[in-house]
């Protein structure tokens, strides 16, 4: 057949194309492209783009920014350390309750329960005693630490070897002996004291150390006082054992001395987690105040 004949089967019609599979419809041509004109504005659709690391000072500078500039130091009263007074008081009513026997006192109705043994009564005066020396008299070093495990070790010797009976009766037969109402009672009021003071009148002042400056501020009333931290002199006092890292977990004293034309010199006694403080504390006055801006509170 001639080439141009419509009834050739290698020639395609109109709008078709011959390809090996056959003759099939050409596909349509993309549309042009809008001409662009001057003063326009392209949208183009954006292209992926790879998650890679921020510089190493970008991440520095964004965890500083995002970190708490603000130190909060309470101080708190020697009642802070007598925790183990409640503590004891109340193991020494369980045990009286459990294990006590009940005696006729006075010739009333009701009996009261009371523990068979001196031992229980002696743990719970040695414990008093303790605590009330060691929250009033401050012994540095091994000293403290000698003359309490001295005292320990006494005390839970003969309540062991269940001597101190024998030793209280030799004394006009002087025994100790406490109901179980006189450990609860006791302990109750000694918790509620401690509670009322650690966590609420110790928090009414309170020193807000921030970069720069120092605020000792007032939770009643409008007064507060402010310090430089320029040139600023910290120390830590926490070398008694039983009083700091026993009976306080790591508190102690802190001492700030400021420097300028107004030299004062700030005691802050019995402070939590001294150490940690400390460290933030050093951390902070080595930022200078507009180094990140607006201080961040935390």
């Amino acid at each position: 057949m001639p080439p141009d004949d419509p009834n050739n089967p290698n020639v395609a019609p109109p709008n078709y194309v011959v390809t090996p599979q056959g003759v099939v419809p050409q596909p349509a041509p993309a549309p042009a492209a809008p001409a662009i004109q001057p003063g326009q504005t392209v949208l183009r659709e954006s292209q992926p783009v790879l998650n890679e690391p921020a510089p190493e000072h970008l991440l520095e500078h964004e965890r500083k920014t995002h970190e708490v500039l603000e130190v909060r130091i309470y101080g708190h009263s020697n009642l802070l350390y007598w925790w183990p007074v409640w503590a004891v008081g109340y193991l020494a009513a369980a045990m009286t309750y459990f294990d006590g026997d009940r005696y006729d006192i006075g010739g009333v109705a009701q009996t009261d329960l009371m523990h068979p043994s001196s031992s229980l009564g002696v743990a719970f005066f040695v414990t008093l005693f303790l605590v009330i020396l060691i929250s009033n008299v401050t012994v540095r070093g091994l000293a403290s630490a000698i003359v309490v495990l001295v005292v320990v070790v006494i005390t839970l010797t003969f309540a062991y070897f269940r001597l101190w009976d024998t030793i209280l009766g030799w004394v006009a037969g002087l025994r100790i002996h406490l109901n179980s109402g006189a450990y609860f009672w006791f302990s109750t009021l000694m918790f509620l004291s401690w509670a009322f003071a650690t966590f609420v009148v110790d928090h009414m002042s309170f020193y807000r150390i921030k970069p720069g400056q120092i605020t000792h501020e007032f939770i009643l009333g409008s007064a507060s006082k402010s310090y430089d931290t320029q040139n600023m002199v910290l120390e830590k006092y926490r070398d008694d054992l039983f009083r700091h890292w026993v009976l306080g977990f790591g508190s102690g004293d802190l001492r700030i001395e400021t420097s300028g034309a107004r030299h004062e010199e700030l005691l802050i006694p019995n402070v939590l987690f001294l150490g940690s403080k400390v460290q933030d504390i050093q951390n902070l006055i080595a930022m200078k105040p507009d180094e990140f801006g607006a201080p961040v509170i935390g």
